[in-house]
């Protein structure tokens, strides 16, 4: 695994690293089929993978799953996504993600497949219900405006999964939250689990005059949550948060290469 894990980082240095996007997206290509085959060593779902600091791996708190997630910039300020779910099992039960952003009409209110899936870069989850799952993630879109998400997982076995849930106490006809805000702003989304509360900033317009577009939304001062609740996510309005800019600042201080909700605002 050490030698799958090195090969596996040299190609993620390329995805990164590589001026032309045509570069990057072929490295890209031979890392996922790397991965693949690393993952179908016995025993592999065990193996860390602690060196990969360019990709996401957050663990099922049940332990039953962990979803790899990543993306690979491109010069315009677009990003494309990529991932997969791995589940605990003697021989290898590996679902693929594949990111249709773009396809995707009305994202707050669609359940999606795999193959249909609204791409993120997860850093956090957390369990909400039997079965099913809050994912926090972050989601670079433009050169204008990037996103930040929270989206939730339903497992039915170890070959059946889908992304969204009528669980928003204060938006029951959505199946998942969507923040757009400035690309240059640092915005705070958080699983406290002291509390069993997702804590986050509240987004304002920066400027009125320059009309309702998401480059113009920025965080003010205050904080609103949803608390993980008999299956649901219920809203709390003007919330306190305690060490909120601690946080942000670890987050931006984070390695640069990561292009993470772990490290990038």
């Amino acid at each position: 695994m050490e030698v799958w894990q090195d090969s596996l980082y040299n190609l993620g240095k390329s995805v990164f690293g590589d001026e032309a996007d045509v570069r990057r997206i072929e490295s890209n290509f031979n890392f996922v089929r790397t991965l693949v085959s690393a993952l179908k060593e016995p025993n592999a779902y065990y193996y860390t993978f602690d060196k990969l600091n360019m990709i996401s791996i957050v663990k099922a708190p049940d332990d039953s799953f962990r979803i790899f997630s990543w993306n690979v910039p491109l010069h315009d300020g677009s990003y494309l996504y990529y991932g997969a779910v791995q589940f605990r099992a003697p021989s290898l039960k590996l679902i693929p993600l594949l990111d249709k952003t773009f396809d995707i009409k009305n994202p707050e209110k669609e359940i999606l497949s795999p193959t249909q899936w609204y791409g993120a870069q997860y850093y956090d989850i957390a369990a909400l219900g039997k079965n099913q799952y809050v994912l926090l993630g972050w989601k670079g879109h433009n050169a204008e405006y990037t996103k930040k998400v929270i989206d939730i997982l339903n497992v039915e076995g170890q070959e059946n999964i889908s992304f969204g849930a009528p669980v928003f106490s204060d938006a029951p006809q959505h199946v998942r939250k969507i923040f757009n805000y400035n690309r240059m702003a640092t915005m705070l989304l958080r699983y406290n689990r002291a509390k069993n509360l997702l804590e986050f900033d509240n987004l304002i317009q920066l400027d009125p005059s320059l009309g309702d577009t998401y480059k113009n939304y920025v965080p003010d001062l205050s904080h609103n949550g949803y608390k993980l609740q008999n299956g649901k996510l219920k809203y709390e309005d003007n919330i306190q948060v305690v060490n909120a800019e601690e946080d942000l600042l670890r987050q931006r201080e984070a390695p640069k290469n990561t292009k993470s909700g772990l490290g990038l605002r």
